[in-house]
């Protein structure tokens, strides 16, 4: 099952993550798969965004790896999050 960022992600669910970062010498394509570890908005440290409270608030799921590394991704609507096993 595929999904935009819409609704958090319970930790413990396994997810696949397609990015695609567009550079001026071409698109960007990633791929990274693992556990949940959050799903939720997070200021960024930038004091110039004038966002609320000054900053600018980003979506950000935190996934652990097979393993073990944690990858902390910023996801925007390119950001295709692929249900791979429901959490509990």
């Amino acid at each position: 099952m595929e999904t935009m960022v819409r609704k958090p992600i319970p930790p413990g669910t396994l997810v696949r993550v397609e990015q695609v970062i567009q550079r001026r010498a071409g698109a960007y394509s990633t791929v990274v798969e693992g556990e949940v570890v959050s799903h939720e908005m997070e200021p960024t440290g930038a004091w110039f965004a004038h966002g609320k409270k000054g900053r600018l608030w980003l979506t950000r799921l935190r996934i652990k790896k097979p393993d073990g590394e944690i990858s902390a991704l910023n996801l925007d609507s390119n950001s295709i999050i692929t249900i791979l096993k429901p959490g509990p």
